[in-house]
């Protein structure tokens, strides 16, 4: 399944800081309707993520697992991949996601 979506990056403090993007509720359910196939455990759901670029063209290709939060699900962002886009908190950015089942 491939999903191209938008979103503000939010930051969680704990010990260390992360950054997610939180999934729209429409992406939302269709991961849910493949995340039995797809997760590992713990609700977590693998994928495969470009962040930036055009259409998923010419921006940096990760792979990442989705955090269930409150029925959504949050993307986080790798610092390494964040820092070279130059992405912070507060920033819109676009995503092409691509859920790895099997």
């Amino acid at each position: 399944m491939r999903f191209e979506f938008g979103g503000c990056v939010v930051e969680w403090r704990g010990p260390a800081p992360y950054y997610f993007v939180p999934v729209p509720e429409e992406e939302c359910e269709e991961v849910r309707a493949v995340a039995g196939m797809a997760s590992y455990g713990w609700g977590v759901v693998p994928v495969e993520v470009t962040l930036g670029g055009v259409g998923g063209v010419g921006g940096l290709v990760f792979e990442t697992s989705l955090f269930p939060k409150d029925g959504g699900y949050l993307l986080p962002l790798k610092s390494a991949v964040r820092k070279a886009q130059g992405v912070a908190a507060g920033d819109e950015v676009r995503v092409v996601m691509r859920v790895r089942v099997g």
